[in-house]
């Protein structure tokens, strides 16, 4: 519970209207884009950096566990209260501060939707690079404290490439600032080591991002296959070939078919698996390598490789790809995103390893993911009215990844391990990495009050106990 008195100074600096505590209210706030929830016991509507400097440190004099939250789109449980507490809500510093085309930066709140940076420069003909599939929804605030990814990936990188410079609030209410807007400045890259950190060391409060000039051509490509493992051979064979594509997208049968019925985008409902290519750059160049992948595609069996004869039909190609989750609701209750990393090399096989988890344990698995860097996006369906289902697709999730670390990957690729992955941690690190990372996380946050229970793994038996005491403000 909050203390009276520190509800009523939290109404004296943001007003009445600044902060939410009915319980009808904060379930809106208990969950995000996972499986797991947990009830903030007030949340707060900050309108600068000042204010949230005052929260943090009402936070530090009552000793309350606090979160930052942004869109609530995130998909490990990352801006879940899992200690109750103080949630400190964004979404009222959403301002786009400055833009400078000349020098290809923009400086933006915490709560700005990725999808209004590109928004208010493309006439100008730039965009910003990073380009998640919730983009209209998520913001950049949560997207530097993920390093949220996107179809666009491959080429372009995640969102601590984009990221210049970061203004932070520390756990105690200090204000500091990493890099800037100038590239490569002397010292530590607190900012590169800040993004991703999953809002367990601080809370940004200004992001300063890089712009990119818009390409002078783009070609869209759709290559449909009767067999998975033709499609994700063809991703090694575009390797080899030295092209690079901007996108390289994979759908499977389950995926294509429930995207197709919702959106109607033009994929084939009889294929095994379709490839969204896509190319950019100067013309004659883009031509080429669109003949290269061709070539590719029809080496590894592809039955057909169309391309989008108009920037309308493009847009529809790549609406059903950002609408994917959206038209899994129609045909499922509830579902189950995982997001596993491995070798493309390693592509085909672990198509394989996740259709016989799919037979073990009875569940339906559709994989919609970006084939180009080998982020894996399994997707479980379930009826969580069901007692049990949600532990059976947990289970046959965590298969998955384990899957995915022993053939040389990775546990996440872009939705961070939050809450749902952290106990899966030792799977992939050493318990001396581990504890450098615990060391890193004490620096800025010693008394273990912002976002605990993220990232490092805890042990499920003690820590929710020390919670509970956390959030009664013990």
């Amino acid at each position: 519970m909050i203390p009276s008195e520190a509800k009523r100074r939290i109404e004296a600096l943001l007003g009445a209207r600044g902060y939410l505590d009915q319980p009808e209210d904060l379930r809106l706030y208990e969950y995000d884009g996972s499986q797991d929830k947990a009830r903030p016991d007030i949340v707060a509507f900050p309108r600068c950096t000042a204010d949230v400097v005052a929260l943090v440190r009402l936070a530090a004099e009552f000793n309350l566990p606090f979160v930052g939250r942004g869109a609530g789109t995130g998909l490990s449980g990352g801006a879940i209260p899992r200690a109750g507490g103080l949630m400190i809500a964004f979404a009222r510093m959403n301002r786009i501060l400055q833009l400078d085309l000349d020098n290809e930066r923009a400086v933006l709140e915490p709560g700005v939707v990725n999808l209004d940076v590109t928004l208010a420069v493309q006439r100008q003909h730039y965009f910003y690079a990073p380009d998640p599939s919730s983009q209209k929804a998520c913001t950049v605030g949560g997207n530097v404290a993920e390093n949220a990814g996107g179809p666009h990936t491959l080429a372009y990188g995640v969102t601590t490439n984009h990221v210049l410079g970061l203004e932070l609030v520390l756990p105690d209410g200090t204000v500091v600032e990493t890099g800037g807007l100038e590239t490569d400045l002397p010292g530590y890259d607190l900012t590169g080591l800040l993004t991703g950190s999953e809002g367990t060391m601080a809370l940004v409060t200004k992001i300063v991002v890089r712009l990119m000039r818009q390409p002078e051509t783009v070609k869209t490509l759709l290559a449909i296959y009767d067999s998975t493992e033709d499609a994700g051979d063809t991703v090694t064979e575009i390797t080899t070939r030295q092209v690079t594509p901007v996108a390289l997208e994979m759908l499977d049968g389950v995926m294509l078919r429930m995207v197709e019925e919702a959106t109607h985008a033009g994929y084939p409902l009889d294929a095994a698996a379709v490839l969204l290519i896509e190319l950019e750059g100067l013309k004659e160049a883009v031509e080429s390598q669109a003949e290269q992948i061709r070539a590719a595609c029809f080496a590894c069996h592809a039955r057909d490789v169309r391309i989008a004869r108009s920037a309308g039909e493009r847009d529809l190609l790549w609406k059903g790809r950002k609408n994917a989750f959206g038209a899994i609701g129609r045909v499922s209750p509830t579902y189950y995103v995982q997001d596993g990393v491995v070798p493309r090399t390693k592509i085909a096989a672990t198509l394989r390893y996740i259709a016989e988890v799919s037979g073990k344990y009875g569940v339906t698995i559709s994989n919609i993911f970006h084939a180009g860097d080998g982020n894996m996006h399994p997707i479980i369906l379930f009826n969580g009215r069901v007692p049990g289902e949600l532990e059976k697709a947990q289970q046959a999730g965590f298969e998955i990844l384990r899957y995915c670390v022993s053939v040389g990957g990775s546990i996440t690729g872009e939705h961070g391990v939050g809450m749902e992955k952290l106990e899966l941690m030792p799977d992939q690190f050493s318990p001396a990495s581990l504890a450098m990372m615990q060391r890193f996380k004490d620096v800025f946050d010693p008394g273990d009050r912002l976002n605990p229970g993220k990232l490092l793994p805890t042990g499920r038996g003690c820590v929710e106990t020390r919670f509970q005491g956390m959030a009664m403000g013990r």
